[in-house]
């Protein structure tokens, strides 16, 4: 019987080979816990974003971006599958990618890519005790942390360089910054870089300097922990990363065949370890919700996409996206085709989409499960219509009039709500069960 790893092979072997073009680099830059409106270019003004609002400029901003799991891991996890958590197992935060996962990583070095993960890698715990190490599902090197708990810091004193723990000093994103040049500058072939930033995750940390670009401007609980401060110079920090990362690419003259895409894993949160700090900045708004919810506020993040020449510049786009999207569309910009079949990915290919050859991505539903850390939580969106499912209740909503879900109209569209009702039903179904 064909394995879905041996599948991998078989694919790699039967791929189109001809390209009428270099094969892109594709770079994918990964925020933590950043809410939908914590960017200059989705309206915040308290705090500069400069770097992602020119990458935002020079390309397509999509307004309805969605990750696939309002969690650390399972967000990870389906980015790496382009599956959701019911189909590739992770659904929380202490469960890790199975080994017969294959990943956009795997996928990619099929075609010949250079793949790097400089970040975070969450890994929860399989089955034996152990866990999958990005080095065995596909990436050729790696720098950052492996461990949750670890990647609550920002001033880290070790990294995993692969398999061996090193000494660094410095800034999280400081540190990966630099790596991710270094990679970009020794790369013989295309490259996938994943880059999976800390920022601005859970502990309230930044550099001195950026903080005293705040200093006073926001009302604080103890003006010795200036934490709303430190939470606006977090975001700063990182868009000056990520504009080191960006600059380099110019300075290598790779950007025009460079395929970049920013998101984050999930919504802002609320929670304690944030010190209210996401809350006092309203990051999720307009949106309702937070991080372990399945409301707008814990699924829909900011997200852009820029390809000099083939993505549209300074547009923004309502077409519905997802992370479980980004396997397929890269591995299309990349001249692989569709995925294996074997592989089952949940995420449609979005590159005409993107590349202006078709106006909207194919009409479909995306779903969402949430039943971990005592939530019970289901959603389904077609289109403009919600349907969310909050401790046994169900609500319709229009998210494109009604952003805040605050009006159900279940009673006016009985109809959408029993389809959407249908659908997430048999969506459930379909539930992989780990052995």
């Amino acid at each position: 019987m064909l394995t879905r790893r041996d599948a991998l092979f078989t694919f790699a072997a039967g791929a189109v080979a001809a390209q009428t073009s270099p094969k892109p680099n594709l770079l994918f830059l990964f925020a933590d816990d950043m809410g939908w409106s914590d960017v200059g270019f989705n309206g915040r003004k308290e705090w500069k974003t400069p770097n992602l609002d020119r990458l935002a400029s020079q390309g397509t901003v999509f307004d309805r971006w969605y990750t696939a799991c309002p969690l650390c891991a399972p967000s990870r996890a389906a980015l790496m599958t382009g599956k959701y958590g019911i189909h590739n197992t992770v659904r929380g935060n202490q469960t890790d990618l199975p080994t017969t996962e294959v990943t956009i990583a795997e996928a990619l070095r099929a075609q010949g890519y250079a793949t790097a993960l400089i970040g975070k890698w969450h890994k929860g715990v399989l089955p034996d005790g152990g866990f999958t190490h990005p080095l065995d599902q596909g990436f050729d090197m790696t720098l950052g942390y492996l461990d949750a708990r670890h990647a609550w810091e920002h001033f880290p004193k070790t990294f995993w360089r692969g398999k061996q723990e090193v000494p660094v000093s410095g800034y999280s994103s400081d540190i990966l910054a630099d790596e991710a040049i270094r990679f970009m500058q020794s790369a013989k072939k295309p490259f996938f870089l994943y880059v999976p930033f800390i920022e601005p995750h859970f502990l309230i940390e930044a550099p001195d300097e950026d903080v005293k670009d705040y200093a006073g401007k926001f009302t604080e609980h103890d003006a010795t922990q200036p934490y709303n401060a430190r939470y606006a110079a977090m975001v700063q920090r990182l868009d000056k990363s990520i504009g080191r990362i960006l600059k380099a690419l110019d300075d290598q003259g790779l950007a025009s065949n460079t395929l970049v895409v920013f998101t984050s894993d999930n919504g802002a949160t609320f929670e304690a370890g944030n010190k209210g700090t996401a809350r006092f900045h309203d990051s999720n708004a307009p949106h309702r919700g937070q991080k372990r919810s399945l409301e707008e506020g814990g699924i829909r993040v900011p997200g852009c996409v820029r390809w000099p020449g083939r993505v549209a510049a300074g547009k923004r786009s309502t077409a519905v996206t997802s992370t479980i999207d980004i396997l397929p569309t890269f591995l299309a910009a990349a001249g692989g085709g569709a995925p294996d079949p074997a592989w089952k990915v949940d995420g449609i290919n979005m590159l005409d989409m993107w590349t202006g050859k078709a106006s909207a991505p194919p009409e479909r539903t995306l779903f969402w499960e949430f039943h971990v850390e005592n939530m019970d939580m289901n959603a389904a969106i077609r289109g403009d219509f919600k349907l969310l499912e909050i401790g046994g209740q169900s609500f319709l909503y229009n998210v494109k009039e009604d952003q805040q879900e605050r009006r159900p109209l279940q009673g006016e569209n009985p109809a959408m709500m029993q389809r959407l009702k249908k659908e997430l039903k048999d969506w459930l179904a379909t539930t992989v069960v780990r052995p």
